[in-house]
C-alpha cells in the first residue's frame, strides 16, 4: 500500500472528522506531491461531511467560509489552513469557470470525477489507501498530464484548465497526453474569458518551470492567445551573421539558460518582440533599429493587460530597455548605471545579457570583458558608499535656500547638477566644496 506523510494537522483533522463518522481524504496536489517525494505547500481534504458539518467537527478552532456554496470550508488547525471540501458533482457551467449549481455526493468517486486530470484526482487515507479511480498513479509514473474523462469537456467547464495543463506539463516537467494537448490548442480560446489575474498567476508559474521551454515551443498558440504580441516573431529569421535562430527560438534559446528569477524570464521572454516591426535588410544582412524601445511598448501593454503590479511591470520594463545597452568600463559609467538600477536589478541585467549571448550565434558567445568586471566595481563604490543619489549629498535643499536660492524648481536643478557633478567625478562629495559651486551656479543664473 502507498504510504504518505501526512501533515500532522491534515492527519489530525482527517481523524477529527472520522471520530465524527465521515469518511474523509487527503485530496488533490498534496497527493499528487507526495507520491512525487515532494513536500507539498498545502494540505487539502475531502469529506462526505455537509459544511456544516464540517463547522460542528471543529468548535474549537478557527474557520472560514470561503467557498460554502461550493462545499469548502477552510479550518486553521495549529496555524495550518486546511481546505475541507465536501464530496461533490457539478452540474453544467455556464461561463466556463463556475458550476451552475453544486450537487453533494456520499461517495468520494463522484467527487473525483470532476476534477481537471488524473495525477490531480486521487485521494489518500492512511488506513484505506490511494484511491485512484482514473490512473493518475500510472500517469504519475509515465510523466503524463492527461485530463479526467473526455478533454473538450473538461475545459469548457474552466477554460483556466487549458492553462493549467501546460503549467503543470512546464512545472513537474511532464509531457502532455496526445487527446489532452489537441484539446488544449482546439478550446484556447476560451482563455479570454478568464480573469486575467488567473491567467497571469498561471503564466507565471509556467514560466519559472523548469520544463518552460519545451512547453513553450511545443504550445506557440497558448503563448500567442495570451500574448498576441509574440506572435509576429514565430519563425521571423534574423538573416544576421550574429544568429543562428528566428526570433522566437532565440528567446527559447536565451530563457533556456535562465535561472528562476521571475523578473529575469519575463524580460528575456519580451526582450525581443519588437525586432519584426523594426526590421530592416541591406547587404551586411537583418537589422533591428532601436528593437528595445518597440519591444518595451509592446511589453509594457502585455503586462498592463494581465494585470502585474507597478514594482514588477516597472524592473521588467526597464531591463527589456537596456537589455543590450554595453557595459560600463570606467567607474563613472558604472556609477551611472547604479543610479538606474539597484544591486539585484544590475545583477539581472547581467544574467539577461548573459543568457542573450548565449542564444547566439556559436561564434558570437563570448561575454565582453566588461560582463566580467562590473560586479566587482559595483562591489568596490557601494563599499565606499558612493554618491548616487541626491540623499547622499552632502549638501540639501535647505542649504542651498540658506545661500539665497529660491525654494522650488531653482533648488531642484542646482542639486541636480551637483549630483550629476558628483557622479561624473568632477566634484568631490564635501559640502564646502558643493556650496562654493552652488554659489557659483546661483550668480550663473541671476
Amino acid at each position: 500500500m502507498d504510504l504518505i506523510n501526512l501533515s500532522p494537522a491534515a492527519e489530525a483533522a482527517l481523524q477529527r472528522l472520522e471520530q465524527n463518522g465521515f469518511e474523509a481524504y487527503a485530496v488533490g496536489g498534496c497527493v499528487r506531491d507526495s507520491l512525487l517525494g515532494r513536500t507539498p505547500n498545502d494540505w487539502d481534504l475531502t469529506t462526505n461531511a455537509r459544511p456544516e458539518e464540517i463547522l460542528a467537527c471543529f468548535p474549537d478552532c478557527r474557520t472560514m467560509e470561503t467557498g460554502r456554496r461550493h462545499g469548502t470550508i477552510t479550518v486553521l488547525w495549529e496555524g495550518e489552513p486546511l481546505e475541507i471540501t465536501t464530496y461533490r458533482r457539478d452540474g453544467a457551467y455556464a461561463d466556463n469557470r463556475h458550476p451552475v449549481q453544486v450537487t453533494f455526493s456520499d461517495t468520494v468517486e463522484d467527487d473525483l470525477a470532476r476534477r481537471d486530470f488524473t495525477v490531480n484526482a486521487m485521494a489518500y487515507h492512511p488506513g484505506r489507501g490511494l484511491c485512484d479511480p482514473f490512473g493518475g498513479k500510472k500517469d504519475l509514473r509515465g510523466r503524463v498530464i492527461r485530463c479526467v474523462g473526455e478533454p473538450v469537456t473538461r475545459f469548457c467547464e474552466d477554460g483556466l484548465r487549458i492553462l493549467r495543463a501546460v503549467r503543470f506539463a512546464a512545472t513537474l516537467e511532464f509531457a502532455i497526453d496526445p487527446d489532452t494537448a489537441n484539446a488544449v490548442r482546439d478550446c484556447r480560446a476560451l482563455l479570454d474569458n478568464i480573469a486575467r489575474e488567473r491567467v497571469r498567476i498561471e503564466w507565471d508559474k509556467l514560466l519559472l518551470g523548469a520544463g518552460a521551454v519545451p512547453v513553450l515551443r511545443a504550445f506557440p498558440e497558448i503563448v500567442g492567445q495570451i500574448f498576441p504580441e509574440v506572435t509576429p516573431c514565430f519563425g521571423f529569421a534574423q538573416n544576421s551573421r550574429y544568429h543562428c535562430f528566428d526570433v522566437w527560438e532565440h528567446t527559447l534559446a536565451a530563457l533556456e539558460y535562465a535561472k528562476a528569477d521571475l523578473i529575469v524570464r519575463l524580460a528575456l521572454f519580451f526582450h525581443d518582440i519588437g525586432k519584426p516591426a523594426v526590421y530592416r535588410e541591406d547587404a551586411c544582412g537583418g537589422h533591428f533599429p532601436a528593437h528595445a524601445k518597440v519591444s518595451v511598448e509592446l511589453a509594457q501593454a502585455a503586462m498592463e493587460r494581465l494585470r502585474y503590479d507597478r514594482d514588477t511591470t516597472a524592473r521588467v520594463l526597464a531591463l527589456v530597455r537596456e537589455h543590450d545597452i554595453p557595459l560600463p568600463t570606467q567607474e563613472k559609467g558604472v556609477r551611472r548605471l547604479m543610479m538606474r538600477f539597484d544591486d539585484a536589478d544590475i545583477a539581472r541585467l547581467l544574467e539577461i545579457q548573459r543568457c542573450d549571448r548565449l542564444a547566439h550565434h556559436p561564434d558570437f558567445r563570448d561575454l565582453p570583458q566588461e560582463w566580467y568586471a562590473l560586479p566587482a566595481t559595483v562591489e568596490k563604490l557601494r563599499a565606499e558608499h558612493a554618491c548616487l543619489s541626491l540623499r547622499d549629498l552632502a549638501v540639501n535643499g535647505r542649504d542651498l535656500m540658506a545661500l539665497g536660492i529660491p525654494a522650488g524648481r531653482e533648488v531642484g536643478r542646482i542639486l541636480q547638477e551637483l549630483l550629476d557633478a558628483v557622479v561624473d567625478g568632477n566634484l568631490e562629495n564635501e559640502k564646502k566644496t558643493l556650496l562654493a559651486e552652488a554659489e557659483i551656479r546661483k550668480k550663473e543664473k541671476v
